[in-house]
């Protein structure tokens, strides 16, 4: 009987947690179209299934369908509907918006901006091999290796490793595959700057 109890209790918690978590977020459908309803459908579902609140630094979010509309994480966060199909993509996007919001108000952001220019003298800025300009391509390398962790932790390395595969031939191209090829490295400025979530 009392195994039965604390499972009835754990499950309760998690459920409620989880619910917290969602009701958390302010969504806004720029356009209320049914691509944006589904996308809000398809994160709030996400927000059920894994615990990202350690990831999550703004609460308010706009989703805004539109071919020409790139996820952006300020002055509001906003999300596409372009993954609509693909629950991992999305929940990648969704995180990289967010660790935007981190490393922003990191308080050592200036001493990692130094690092990462003696580590990657001569990084690749235009897109798609970079972000557009090298201080938010400098960024982005943090970022992309933050979301990688995130990505590892919540669906495990084999997933998380081919979502950074796939962004690395889609866009920040350099960004995503430098962070493949040097995740240890990066993983060891994470650690000595307590970046890591």
């Amino acid at each position: 009987m009392k195994p039965i109890l604390i499972l009835l209790l754990f499950i309760s918690f998690t459920t409620n947690c989880l619910f917290a978590q969602k009701e958390q977020l302010e969504i806004k459908l720029i356009k209320q179209d049914t691509f944006e309803i589904h996308t809000k459908k398809q994160l709030l579902k996400l927000l059920s299934i894994y615990d990202i609140k350690k990831w999550v630094f703004t609460k308010n979010i706009n989703i805004e369908s539109g071919y020409n509309v790139i996820p952006h994480s300020m002055p509001i966060l906003t999300l596409n509907t372009r993954h609509i199909k693909d629950d991992d993509l999305l929940l990648a996007t969704f995180i990289h918006e967010q660790l935007h919001w981190y490393i922003s108000y990191h308080k050592s952001k200036n001493e990692l901006l130094a690092q990462l220019k003696l580590m990657y003298p001569n990084p690749k800025i235009n897109f798609p091999e970079g972000s557009g300009g090298e201080i938010d391509t400098y960024f982005h390398i943090l970022i992309c290796h933050l979301e990688y962790n995130a990505l590892k932790e919540l669906l495990g390395e084999l997933k998380a490793s081919q979502i950074m595969i796939f962004w690395s031939q889609d866009h920040y191209k350099w960004v995503y595959k430098t962070v493949l090829d040097d995740h240890d490295k990066l993983n060891n400025l994470a650690r000595k700057y307590n970046l890591n979530l």
